[in-house]
């Protein structure tokens, strides 16, 4: 609770008199969540403007509203120039700026961030810290576990977990930090110790408009990290991507730490085998070599190992520590998952929805395949348009079987979307492909015709549950219907 004149002062406005010690018990945007108590902050969208529910939200209890323009109501109305920026300065104070009491770690990069924040999270949690974990497919602490809606939550709901979690007494936060949040602040309050980098790649041109403004939306996290006021912040930087250099250069960081498969960065492999739901992992550190072999596999898993590494070793962790926590971990729902009911081929199913995501599951499913290479995917609807024809592009080349369906079509027509993913297949009359709308059919097709020592890919969905069509949303999960169909074709799990 906190009165209302207090938190006006952060944005620089006052109420009358009468209303200065009006006790304020919640800040929201949507009405729906009002309780008695509640400070509504009104936001303009693109559809939807938060203005028109403000009635509803002192109905609900809301005893102050927060406005860009003045509204008839029995309740304070201070009216601000911008609403959201108001939101990002008022919600942190009003938690009382949880993330400056923890050690906050922040993964950001086109592709890895889960199983990169997951790794740190089994590490850290290993060593007998309290953790707290916020990504794309859940956040968790102790024995907390909420199924996410965005990958970064939005300032409000992100803030409120963040006081949750410090509650309940979390040391270190590992956190997902996805370009949309830096580029509409919603990680406003968020103080960070170390921010580590993946990758860049095409994604997300749908919102960010170039590629140029999608790496300047991923340096923020790295340039505001002297603004966090913590000492010895981390950049963990992937120098084997070109962006890297140009996030070095705005980074703020105390100490910066580069991993790359090259020798000379800090950290290296010094050898490496893949094989198909294994690898064995050799790498040079600051503090050693580190020997192990880890149930999850790909070169892409490495970087994401090297990644999380190097936070571990700045955090105190020993070698042995890690070695052990690293021969226990399994790969992450939906990341290179296989699926396995006895039959004598492989099932992989992948989160892989960028180009450069398709081509490092590809290259590395191609490594350790003996057989033929079959690859299902599509490209969501309402999303970059550009990257259809260069997935197609991608998995023409480095498949021996291509499968075109659909992924989540949302508003769009899916013949479409599959028509503009065909647009990439350059060589349409020597290339084995097949576009299938329906996404279960086409699973089912690369089922059927698969071969002893074949590998089938499921890519674009990974750990996803559901499918979004054009006006509902509907149970699908990419491992359950490949189990069924194996089930239907006779093969039984051992």
């Amino acid at each position: 609770m906190k009165q209302l004149s207090e938190i006006l002062k952060l944005i620089n406005r006052s109420c009358m008199q009468e209303h200065s010690h009006l006790q304020i018990a919640d800040i929201t945007y949507d009405s729906r969540k009002v309780k008695q108590g509640s400070l509504f902050i009104c936001l303009p969208g693109a559809t939807v403007d938060g203005h028109d529910y403000a009635a509803a939200a002192v109905k609900a209890g809301a005893v102050a509203v927060i406005a860009e323009r003045e509204l008839d109501l029995s309740v304070p109305v201070i009216v601000v120039p911008d609403s959201r920026l108001a939101m990002q300065e008022l919600v942190p104070y009003f938690y009382d700026y949880p993330a400056s009491k923890m050690k906050l770690i922040g993964v950001t990069g086109t592709n890895g961030k889960t199983t990169t924040t997951n790794i740190i999270y089994n590490l850290l949690k290993a060593a007998g810290h309290k953790v707290g974990l916020i990504g794309t497919i859940e956040a968790k602490y102790l024995d907390v576990c909420i199924v996410s809606k965005n990958t970064t939550p939005d300032v409000v709901d992100l803030q409120h977990l963040l006081a949750d979690m410090y509650k309940a007494g979390v040391e270190y936060l590992v956190m997902e930090v996805s370009s949309h949040a830096l580029a509409l602040e919603r990680v406003a309050g968020c103080t960070f110790d170390a921010a580590v980098l993946t990758n860049i790649t095409q994604d997300h041109l749908d919102f960010h408009c170039t590629f140029d403004n999608y790496v300047q939306a991923k340096s923020i996290l790295f340039a505001n990290l002297a603004k966090s006021g913590k000492s010895n912040t981390l950049a963990v930087l992937n120098s084997d991507d070109p962006s890297a250099q140009a996030i070095a250069k705005v980074s703020t960081a105390a100490v910066c730490k580069d991993y790359s498969l090259q020798a000379g960065a800090d950290i290296f492999p010094l050898a490496y085998e893949l094989h198909m739901d294994s690898m064995y992992l050799q790498l040079q550190t600051p503090h050693g070599v580190l020997e192990c072999t880890v149930g999850t596999t790909g070169l892409f898993n490495i970087y994401n190992i090297m990644a999380a590494v190097a936070v571990a070793q700045r955090f105190g962790l020993q070698l042995a520590d890690i070695k052990a926590t690293l021969e226990a971990f399994h790969p992450v729902a939906g990341r290179f998952e296989l699926v396995k009911l006895g039959q004598p081929f492989s099932v992989i199913v992948d989160y892989a929805h960028t180009p450069d995501g398709l081509e490092n599951v590809l290259k590395t499913a191609k490594g350790i395949t003996k057989g033929r290479l079959i690859t299902v995917f599509g490209c969501g609807g309402n999303r970059d348009a550009k990257k259809r024809p260069i997935m197609a592009g991608i998995a023409e080349e480095l498949s021996d079987i291509v499968v075109i369906t659909s992924d989540n079509p949302r508003k769009e027509d899916p013949k479409a979307i599959l028509q503009d993913v065909e647009a990439g297949i350059k060589h349409k009359d020597k290339t084995e492909y097949i576009l299938l709308e329906d996404r279960t059919s086409a699973i089912r097709h690369a089922l059927t015709i698969a071969q002893a020592n074949d590998t089938v890919l499921i890519a674009g969905k990974g750990h996803e549950t559901y499918q979004i069509l054009f006006d509902r949303t509907i149970d699908f999960d990419d491992r359950l219907v490949a189990k069924n169909i194996l089930m239907e074709l006779g093969y039984a799990k051992d």
